[in-house]
């Protein structure tokens, strides 16, 4: 394990016996597809839905406290993208998510190598990621046009993606949450591999343009069937 391993490991074990009971007591969350993962090779990448600012912290709970895929990376944005977003740009934009396993994917390069380049090497290094292809929060609840980095990504480090679709967060008040109004559910979905992503692509459209969205918008849909199950 390498050494900047060690701050996500150390933060995500610290708060998942907390957050986990929050989610259960509070959130009643049921969690279904877990044993989709018990024969996957490697790391993978955990492709999500984006619902709400807690998101962060659902799927790294839901996964067992032992889980060989601890700790999760994330992408995140450029820090001034949070600056005028009040207490967001200091959990968001600062060192906390850092230490959570943040990694700034950066923007306006048109070039995926250059904007992962840090998330290839924590991939290459064995490193698993929890990511919101949409780019952000979902403004009315339903998923959103997918950004082609989560299969440039995946394509560039040989990773299984894994969607995951979760539901009972969008709009969430404090106080619905701790009144237990909500049912949270998260469903993992069975891996899709780079042969099945290309050849469903190719299949569908027959061209090749544009085809690392075309791509992160097929493993979007599987995202959108799980989520249509609660």
């Amino acid at each position: 394990m390498k050494p900047y391993f060690l701050a996500p490991l150390f933060f995500q074990k610290l708060i998942w016996i907390p957050t986990r009971f929050i989610l259960v007591f509070f959130g009643h969350i049921k969690i279904y597809g877990l044993e989709n993962l018990k024969n996957v090779k490697g790391n993978v990448i955990f492709a999500c839905n984006h619902s709400s600012e807690i998101d962060p912290f659902i799927v790294p709970s839901s996964l067992p406290f032992w889980s060989r895929f601890s700790p999760l990376f994330y992408t995140t944005r450029e820090k001034a993208f949070y600056t005028r977003n009040g207490w967001r740009r200091h959990l968001f934009g600062g060192i906390f998510i850092n230490a959570w396993g943040g990694y700034t994917a950066k923007t306006g390069l048109c070039d995926y190598e250059k904007s992962l380049a840090e998330h290839i090497q924590i991939a290459r290094d064995g490193g698993s990621f929890c990511v919101y292809p949409e780019g952000g929060i979902t403004p009315d609840g339903t998923i959103q046009p997918a950004r082609g980095g989560v299969a440039y990504l995946a394509e560039r480090v040989r990773c299984v993606i894994v969607p995951v679709g979760v539901s009972g967060v969008y709009r969430t008040s404090v106080s619905d949450f701790f009144l237990g109004k909500r049912r949270i559910v998260v469903r993992f979905g069975m891996p899709i591999t780079q042969d099945e992503l290309r050849e469903e692509i190719v299949r569908k459209s027959g061209i090749r343009t544009h085809i690392y969205k075309a791509e992160a918008n097929y493993v979007m849909e599987k995202v959108e069937e799980l989520k249509e199950k609660n």
